[in-house]
């Protein structure tokens, strides 16, 4: 009975360490080369191209005629864990390596954007604009090796999203747009990590059983559509200068899929799930919520020429404080994992140079907070602060056709991870400890076409 108990909570602890929500929790800004060549600086203020609608839906107004436009992002992260270490509930020490010389994949991001001048085809005045973007707002990917000292906190964390945002926007009354938008969003999780059957069997009184050597496999799916809404405002009270403020809501998910396990080649994970019912392939659940966020953007020109601009956005992480997660299998309990994120902010400068008609230089920086607290900071997200420098430049070959590059390298300060098997949750995946190194390069480009 001892251990029938034991291992009944051990198998709801091994599942809390798959954590989509935390997946959820990486805001990808990356949704304009024009913008990303200036760190994103004044893009809720209005930008080159209709890009800047993912910001602001009201700054679709300064846009005369039908565009498209395309945009494509290669993110190419650099990630290593040094100093890994690691030991059991029962002070057993967890071999392995530091899990890679990069864990964290390159992706390819893509953005599109299309614009339809209502007014110009059907003359009814105001500015009207309907507009409609595709996005990925979130999304993260990280893969550790095997046998790497925290596979029973992290192996896989794979997260992806699909945004479609339809927008009207008008112009009540010369100098002031207005706009509003439908998220309609779609976001798709895989997780896994290690289980510590020998452990787990050690303290449940398997005969054999040999903690941080019997080990076995969580994997947990999801997947679900749901809505939200954007809104947002433009100011121009004078020419050269513009302000913007974009509002995109939070959307509440629930992930729906499977959780299954692999048990381990002794044997031991099979006689614990024989005698609890625990450890067998089921349906799970878990809801999570993707935050609102509140974007203030400033344009200023300065001359013919030149023109400084910036950026703050607040992002409401907060309300990410626990994950629970549900299964279908009655005799595994729902398992709960502690987050507790902050709030964050986000800063951006930047200054533009037009040397003629055709060609726009472009410079920026900004400062990023991470949600993500040093008490609760895992291997599947060790995130912290950084700083971005920026360049970027377009070029109007054509007078309907824009291209734009842009160019952002990331430095995020070191992020030093302290995980206590004492910690709720934890208990079956130990303590462990260790510093991530993460810096990450991005290029995108982007062409729009107006007709």
């Amino acid at each position: 009975m001892r251990w029938r108990v034991i291992a009944v909570a051990a198998a709801a602890a091994s599942v809390a360490g798959v954590q989509p929500a935390e997946a959820a929790g990486f805001a990808l800004r990356e949704q304009s080369a024009s913008g990303l060549g200036g760190a994103f600086a004044g893009m809720s203020a209005g930008g080159d191209d209709i890009s800047a609608m993912f910001f602001n839906p009201a700054v679709t107004t300064r846009t005369s005629g039908n565009s498209v436009a395309t945009a494509i992002s290669v993110i190419a992260p650099q990630s290593k864990i040094r100093g890994a270490s690691g030991s059991t509930i029962t002070g057993s020490p967890i071999t392995g390596g530091n899990g890679g010389s990069d864990v964290a994949d390159d992706v390819v991001l893509p953005a599109f954007y299309a614009l339809w001048d209502l007014d110009r085809t059907f003359n009814v005045g105001y500015k009207l604009r309907f507009a409609l973007g595709v996005n990925t707002p979130f999304g993260l990917e990280t893969d550790y090796n095997d046998g790497w000292v925290g596979r029973y906190h992290a192996l896989q964390t794979k997260l992806s999203t699909i945004n479609v945002n339809p927008t009207i926007a008008f112009q009540p009354v010369p100098g002031l747009s207005l706009g509003a938008g439908l998220q309609l969003q779609y976001a798709d999780a895989k997780l896994t990590n290690a289980v510590d059957f020998g452990t787990i069997g050690a303290v449940s009184g398997i005969p054999g059983a040999a903690p941080g050597l019997q080990d076995g496999r969580a994997r947990v799916t999801g997947d679900d559509w749901s809505y939200g809404f954007t809104l947002g405002a433009l100011v121009e009270p004078w020419s050269g200068t513009r302000v913007g403020v974009g509002y995109r809501s939070k959307i509440e998910h629930t992930l729906r899929g499977r959780a299954s396990f692999r048990l381990d080649d002794a044997g031991v994970g099979a006689a614990l799930s024989g005698a609890t019912g625990a450890f067998t392939n089921t349906d799970a659940q878990a809801t999570i919520t993707t935050p609102e966020s509140v974007n203030l953007g400033v344009y200023q020109a300065l001359g013919a020429r030149w023109a400084l601009s910036g950026e703050a956005q607040w992002t409401r992480w907060s309300q990410f404080k626990d994950l629970t997660i549900k299964f279908a299998n009655p005799a595994q309990p729902d398992s709960f994992t502690d987050d507790d994120w902050n709030d964050t902010w986000f800063f951006a400068v930047g200054v533009t140079y037009r040397p003629t008609d055709a060609w726009t230089l472009r410079a920026g920086y900004a400062y990023d907070q991470s949600p993500v607290p040093n008490k609760t900071r895992s291997p599947r997200i060790p995130d912290n602060d950084r700083h971005w420098l920026a360049l970027g430049a377009s070029y109007r070959p054509l007078p309907n056709l824009l291209l734009a590059i842009g160019y952002t390298h990331i430095f995020v300060r070191d992020a030093d991870i302290d995980l206590s098997a004492a910690a709720p949750g934890e208990t079956f995946r130990g303590n462990f400890s260790g510093k991530a190194e993460t810096s990450i390069d991005i290029v995108s480009v982007q062409a729009e076409l107006r007709f």
